[in-house]
């Protein structure tokens, strides 16, 4: 048995939650990047948060450097090149970004809006982000010549042209047959 807490210390524990900690359970933010992008595995918002943070770390150990020197300069032209083929980025080294830019545009909804299915969304392929995720598991949609069924795909600036349904579809035969493009040999 417990004793009662007296006046003061419960004056003083108003202002300390024990019961609930900050680390417990997922922030607003956490919960509507979830929501937003449709994030059905629960360590994707973590894995995501953690891979932009050390970028930005790795941004800002480069930006300690001395800028004239060439190994800095170098180093901030793949990283800046990299994370805009990646898509990461909204402009190119040659456009005017920055270091400032990966501190700024590196988030987890930044890698979230790489993902195969709000891509789909983008592109107009779908409606929703929920169908796109369902047309994927099932096997309806590959990039390239790979058939993928992973909706936390990344697809990179140079990928995007070539996300296409699968050959044989029946999502695929239902959109051409609505535009009045179906042939009958392809059916075959």
């Amino acid at each position: 048995m417990v004793r009662k807490l007296k006046h003061h210390e419960q004056k003083l524990l108003r202002k300390v939650d024990l019961i609930t900690y900050k680390s417990d359970g997922p922030s607003h933010r956490a919960a509507d990047v979830r929501r937003r992008y449709h994030l059905t595995e629960p360590l994707d918002y973590d894995k995501y948060n953690a891979l932009a943070g050390k970028l930005r770390k790795l941004a800002h150990q480069i930006s300690n450097l001395d800028p004239a020197d060439p190994f800095r300069k170098e180093r901030e032209s793949v990283l800046l090149e990299k994370l805009w083929q990646m898509g990461v980025l909204k402009q190119s080294r040659e456009q005017g970004a920055g270091l400032s830019a990966v501190e700024k545009d590196v988030t987890v909804s930044a890698f979230c809006r790489r993902r195969l299915g709000i891509l789909m969304v983008r592109t107009g392929m779908v409606e929703h982000v929920k169908t796109a995720h369902k047309f994927i598991e099932q096997g309806h949609v590959r990039v390239g010549t790979d058939v993928v069924t992973d909706p936390a795909f990344l697809i990179s600036r140079g990928m995007e042209d070539f996300v296409t349904w699968v050959d044989g579809s029946k999502v695929q035969r239902q959109v051409m047959k609505y535009r009045d493009k179906l042939d009958d040999f392809d059916l075959l």
